[in-house]
């Protein structure tokens, strides 16, 4: 609180209300001091002045050698008692020397004055010690309240890491798969299949440490991974995308299209007797939908991290935002926020 950088604003003001007091309650009047008023005036400012400064300067020295970071009472205490010996002699000091060399008063006319301003010079440093203590442990607050946060945002982020981490094995092993038959089966659009396969891992790879990405640089991604589904399912899938431009510099959850279709194809019969429709589109409120026509699997494969709550965990880490699923007897969708950047 010391060095603030207002405080001769704050010392000033605090003589000029201290003054007013004396004067309204009729000080030099009742202990019959004689002395103009801007020497009072000037005696309090003065006193006021040099216990402030001397808390300023001596503060540094006594926070180094009992202020360790592990408890304030101690230096607070210590402090303080220093505090009333500095007010003491400055008191002594500016009664002293206005009254003697300034009003040429006798030592037992000064006497009087001396014992009113030591009070006021004690009353004021206890003023001063119990701000800066406001103040010191205020700050004490806010630190460890950082210190919170920080461990908040590490542990949310190595959550979000961890959760990023088991989308590329799984994606991985689905698209080897195809490829192998793929080669197996001496197809020539197998170097086709491998041109659009690295795109996608490109982008998985390109996008891993990123919290967030555009809706623009999603749906290129889609493309190609689009591509790679269609091998795998012939005639079985269809997907259809319906996001207009104003929408394309809103931001996602990265690959989380991707998980929405590959949970979709996961949970549902594709083929060509009951094709797959999965849709994406801007529904107009700032979200973005992927649905998909209805027909569970008999017996589908057992749920995993990735999914939709990979999505829901990395949205809720991310921006605080929650992701709504509509389930139905028909149809299945997944509603998504679209972000903008503060």
């Amino acid at each position: 609180m010391f060095p603030h950088k207002y405080r001769y604003l704050f010392i000033l003001g605090l003589s000029l209300f201290s003054f007013l007091n004396t004067v309204i309650c009729e000080v030099y009047l009742y202990f019959h001091i004689e002395i103009e008023w801007y020497l009072a005036l000037l005696t309090i400012f003065l006193i006021t002045f040099f216990i402030w400064e001397g808390n300023r300067l001596a503060e540094p020295i006594f926070k180094k050698r009992l202020y360790n970071g592990k408890g304030p009472l101690r230096f607070l205490l210590v402090f303080f008692i220093a505090g009333n010996l500095i007010s003491i002699l400055v008191a002594t000091a500016v009664v002293l020397s206005i009254g003697s060399l300034v009003l040429k008063y006798p030592m037992e006319r000064n006497l009087e004055p001396l014992k009113l301003n030591v009070i006021y010079a004690g009353l004021i440093n206890l003023f001063f010690h119990l701000l800066n203590a406001i103040f010191l442990f205020f700050e004490e607050y806010r630190k460890k309240l950082r210190e919170a946060e920080e461990l908040k945002r590490s542990s949310a982020i190595s959550q979000l890491q961890l959760i990023k981490s088991q989308i590329n094995p799984h994606f991985l092993f689905n698209s080897l798969n195809v490829l192998s038959g793929m080669v197996v089966k001496d197809n020539p659009e197998a170097n086709k299949y491998i041109e659009e396969f690295s795109k996608v891992y490109r982008y998985i790879l390109n996008n891993s440490d990123k919290e967030l990405v555009t809706i623009q640089s999603e749906l290129e991604f889609i493309q190609p991974y689009i591509f790679l589904l269609q091998k795998r399912f012939p005639e079985g899938l269809q997907v259809s995308i319906n996001v207009p431009d104003m929408y394309k510099n809103y931001y996602i959850i990265p690959v989380a299209l991707q998980m929405l279709v590959e949970n979709a194809i996961k949970h549902n019969i594709v083929s060509r007797v009951k094709p797959l429709h999965i849709e994406m589109y801007v529904n107009g409120n700032q979200t973005i939908v992927v649905k998909n026509n209805y027909q569970p699997r008999q017996t589908s494969e057992n749920s995993t991290l990735i999914g939709l709550q990979n999505i829901s965990k990395r949205y809720e880490l991310v921006s605080g935002k929650s992701v709504n699923v509509n389930s139905g007897t028909e149809h299945f969708e997944v509603v998504l926020p679209l972000l903008q950047l503060n």
